[in-house]
């Protein structure tokens, strides 16, 4: 009787290799397409959640079955008006309002009120004990239906929803960004290796009410 595991030719491997290799680099390109894709951080707009040269995963599949939450960090197509490029950018920011959610600078100890409810922001930058505020200007808004009001978490260095809200003359569709533009979650840092941590959302944003 003939062995049909010993008895398959010695270079079909060799014939087969090829095929491996096509079918590795299309579960490759689908993968990055539609479910994972890794972004590096070119500003310090997040610090100090994310640093200038942080490489994050991005979960490009999660919101085709759900919207965005608050809290989460997200990656987005910025309009033209926020990048000034034609050809479209990347940005990264942390959802604070989702739709039909007022938010509110400031209450009397300087937080955000979203519906109602102030927001501790554990995660704004603050170097040598100097703090930023959630915001350098008092603002009231109503977060349309299908978009998301965005910040960065070092609130003085970013181009956000609240610079954008100021530069067209407290325009809410200019400061807002409509959830069919987001790319995916930022999920996780993965290098550098000792900053490798998760970007879960954090505890505060567990007691906002919905609007």
């Amino acid at each position: 009787m003939i062995d049909e595991q010993t008895d398959k030719p010695r270079n079909s491997f060799w014939k087969e290799l090829p095929i491996l290799l096509g079918v590795a680099i299309l579960v490759a390109v689908l993968v990055r397409a539609f479910v994972l894709q890794t972004f590096f951080i070119p500003s310090p707009s997040m610090e100090n959640t994310l640093v200038k040269d942080d490489r994050v995963l991005v979960n490009k599949l999660v919101y085709n079955f759900r919207s965005p939450h608050r809290g989460e960090v997200i990656v987005f197509k910025a309009p033209l008006e926020w990048s000034g490029n034609p050809s479209g950018e990347d940005y990264i920011k942390r959802v604070i309002g989702v739709g039909g959610d007022r938010v509110v600078c400031c209450d009397e100890q300087d937080r955000l009120v979203i519906n109602g409810v102030p927001l501790d922001e554990p995660y704004i930058f603050s170097f040598e004990g100097q703090r930023d505020k959630p915001a350098d200007q008092e603002f009231d808004v109503v977060v349309p239906e299908g978009r998301l009001w965005v910040m960065g978490d070092h609130r003085s260095a970013s181009g956000d929803s609240l610079e954008h809200y100021q530069q067209s003359g407290q325009s809410i569709t200019s400061a807002t960004i409509p959830e069919q533009d987001v790319v995916g979650r930022a999920f996780t840092i993965f290098w550098p290796f000792n900053r490798a941590t998760l970007l879960s959302v954090p505890e505060p944003f567990e007691t906002i009410p919905t609007p």
